[in-house]
């Protein structure tokens, strides 16, 4: 390890004594707003610098020493980098499950009041930290989640997720497939692993801009009510159904799924949305899905499930900024949750290689847009984005997290499906989405 002097020299003698429980040197170096530097190897040699650029980046690390305050420097932009993001954060990986000894972060305190960056009180959050509150997963609660994420900006996410509007794990055929492609493949696999006839009624829990609607309505002959908690995506849902020329055949609603009371609905399927069900809510949510089905009909779960035991924190970087009151489930209980339901576990998938390259393609997009997405939805918001994507496309591809499409028949009838497991995958499939 190397130090420069200056403010590098004060840290560098606690560096050096936790170097040994990170498995390695450190992930990269790391500069101050001093301009020196201390990082792992000879001088020159680090591939990546973390640029602390002033006291109140310092503040938020020694005072939040973990993800979260790492990630209110990096959101204000106190806290930079000069290197590749991708490559950092792999490197990074080997500091999961690592916490400094209460020793440790009282001296890196003392060093901070030394050089003035610790305040009482301590600074505000950046200004795009989530900020709910009321009993957890009430009505009202969550919509105000939803709402942080989702009513950002109709133009920001069109330039993340491109022009299908789609903002969910894709189904790739080959690595090389475009994202577009890969995205209007998943809604077909999706249709298809419903079996969706024409005149069926079919319920989208959590429905977005739309786009499986309008899929399945354009292609298969459905009837479709779609739910969602985010004004902004209901109102570009709304306008698209009327472009595509299916507001006989779409219904778009700002409602919980807890507050839909119209069924039996033939099809049910929801995508990216029990994420935010919470695990107290969980069962509650497949026997509402029961109840709204009709007997022997079929729905779909689709969603992000953790792999680890450990139950989440909720003052990680992404509950704060992306997805308040969000939890990850492990797989198996969302199977437990859909069969106390009643429900009949037909085919399960896993898709968390298809996530990552999903990931990959987004993050692209916003590097590609960053300027105008800046413009659109400020500095923070952009930091935000970036870095949660690309840490979740990290996690995929190293099967931290994974993701399932889970297919159901719903009790009390017999289901329409076949003896073998047709290929649920079209050689070409058409869609107004791209029109």
């Amino acid at each position: 390890m190397y130090s420069t002097g200056g403010i590098a020299d004060r840290f560098a003698p606690l560096v050096e004594a936790v170097e040994p429980r990170i498995s390695g040197p450190l992930p990269a170096a790391v500069r101050f707003w001093d301009g020196s530097e201390l990082g792992p190897g000879e001088r020159g040699s680090a591939s990546d610098t973390i640029v602390i650029g002033n006291r109140r980046g310092l503040t938020y690390a020694v005072m939040r020493p973990d993800q979260l305050g790492i990630g209110r420097g990096w959101v204000s932009g106190d806290i930079d980098l000069e290197g590749d993001l991708y490559r950092v954060m792999a490197a990074g990986a080997k500091l999961y499950g690592f916490d400094f000894t209460v020793r440790e972060k009282l001296e890196a305190l003392r060093i901070a009041a030394r050089l003035g960056a610790i305040r009482i009180p301590p600074p505000e959050p950046p200004s795009v930290e989530a900020r709910v509150g009321g009993r957890l997963h009430s009505l009202r609660r969550d919509r105000e989640a939803i709402q942080h994420h989702y009513d950002v900006s109709n133009d920001f996410y069109r330039m993340i997720l491109g022009p299908t509007m789609v903002y969910s794990c894709a189904y790739f055929d080959a690595p090389g497939d475009s994202l577009e492609d890969a995205q209007i493949r998943k809604l077909d696999v999706i249709c298809r692993k419903l079996r969706l006839q024409p005149g069926d009624r079919m319920l989208d829990i959590g429905c977005g801009w739309g786009s499986l609607m309008i899929h399945a309505a354009a292609n298969y002959g459905v009837r479709v009510v779609g739910v969602t908690l985010s004004e902004e995506q209901a109102a570009f849902a709304r306008r698209r159904v009327v472009e595509a020329g299916l507001s006989d055949q779409c219904e778009v609603r700002i409602q919980d799924y807890r507050e839909v009371a119209d069924g039996p609905y033939d099809k049910i399927v929801s995508v990216g949305m029990f994420e935010h069900v919470g695990s107290s809510q969980l069962e509650l949510y497949m026997k509402t899905v029961t109840d709204l089905g009709t007997p022997g009909g079929l729905a779909l779960h689709h969603g992000i499930c953790r792999v680890h035991e450990e139950d989440e924190s909720p003052n990680t970087f992404i509950q704060r900024y992306v997805f308040p009151d969000g939890e990850l489930h492990k797989v198996a209980t969302v199977i437990a949750a859909a069969e106390k339901a009643g429900q009949e576990i037909r085919d399960l998938e896993s898709m968390r290689e298809h996530y990552a390259l999903t990931l990959r393609h987004w993050v692209a997009n916003l590097a590609e847009n960053r300027d105008a997405a800046v413009a659109e939805v400020g500095v923070e918001r952009e930091r935000v984005w970036r870095l949660y994507m690309t840490a979740s496309a990290l996690a995929f591809e190293r099967g931290d997290v994974s993701i399932h499409q889970l297919l159901v028949a719903i009790p009390g009838g017999q289901h329409p499906l076949e003896l073998a497991r047709p290929r649920f995958v079209a050689d070409e499939v058409e869609s107004p989405l791209l029109d």
